[in-house]
C-alpha cells in the first residue's frame, strides 16, 4: 500500500471521518483535468479496500480517475465523458481477468459491430508524479492522448512513432483505439 493510502486508511479508522483526507483524495484525483473543470468533474477512485468506486458525481464534461493504491507511483487521468463507455468496458473486461490483448480484441470487435460506441474524437490526459517521503505527489508530468478511432497514418499524415521528444504520433492506427500520443520530455 502506498504511503498516502496507508495514511488515509489510518486517519479514517482513527477519526471515524476524515473530510480533509477525502477532500485531498478528490483534489489529487482531478490533477489531470484543467483547473477550471476540476470542481465539477465526475470522480472515480478507490476505497480503503482497493475497490473502484464513484467518489463524486459531476456536472460537467470530464471524468477523472484517481490513483490506484495497488500500483507503483502516482498516476491519475481525466477524459471526456463520451469516452467513459469505452473506458468502463476496459475496466469490466480487466476485472474478468482478461489480458491486454483480449481486451483489445473484444473492444475492437464490439466497436466494429457498433455494440461499443466510441466518440470520433476525444481526449485523455495522464498526470504522473513521484511520491515524496510523506506520500505526496511531486515532480508532476503530463502526457496527452487524442482518440481518433480507426484513423490511419496515411489519413492523418502522422508518423507511427515519435520523430522528436514530445512530437505527436499515431498509436494503434486503423483500429478502434487509434490515438495521437503527445508525450513531452520529462524535466529533470
Amino acid at each position: 500500500m502506498k504511503p498516502f493510502s496507508l495514511l488515509l486508511f489510518f486517519v479514517v479508522i482513527l477519526s471515524g471521518a476524515a473530510p480533509s483526507s477525502a477532500q485531498t483524495n478528490l483534489e489529487w484525483a482531478t490533477l489531470a483535468a484543467p483547473e477550471a473543470h476540476r470542481e465539477n468533474a465526475t470522480v472515480y477512485g478507490y476505497d480503503e479496500n482497493g475497490t473502484f468506486v464513484l467518489l463524486r458525481e459531476g456536472s460537467n464534461h470530464l471524468v477523472c480517475i484517481g490513483d490506484d493504491p495497488a500500483k507503483e507511483g502516482f498516476s491519475v487521468v481525466a477524459y471526456h465523458k463520451d469516452l467513459d463507455p469505452f473506458m468502463a468496458r476496459g475496466r469490466e473486461l480487466k476485472a474478468m481477468g482478461k489480458s491486454f490483448d483480449e481486451i483489445f480484441a473484444t473492444r475492437e470487435a464490439e466497436a466494429q459491430s457498433g455494440q461499443l460506441v466510441i466518440p470520433d474524437k476525444s481526449t485523455l490526459t495522464v498526470y504522473q508524479a513521484d511520491l515524496d517521503e510523506n506520500g505526496n505527489p511531486i515532480n508532476p508530468y503530463l502526457r496527452y492522448v487524442v482518440y481518433i478511432p480507426f484513423a490511419t497514418a496515411e489519413e492523418t499524415g502522422l508518423p507511427t512513432g515519435p520523430m522528436s521528444d514530445g512530437g505527436p504520433w499515431i498509436m494503434d492506427p486503423g483500429t478502434h483505439r487509434a490515438h495521437i500520443m503527445i508525450t513531452p520530455a520529462r524535466k529533470d
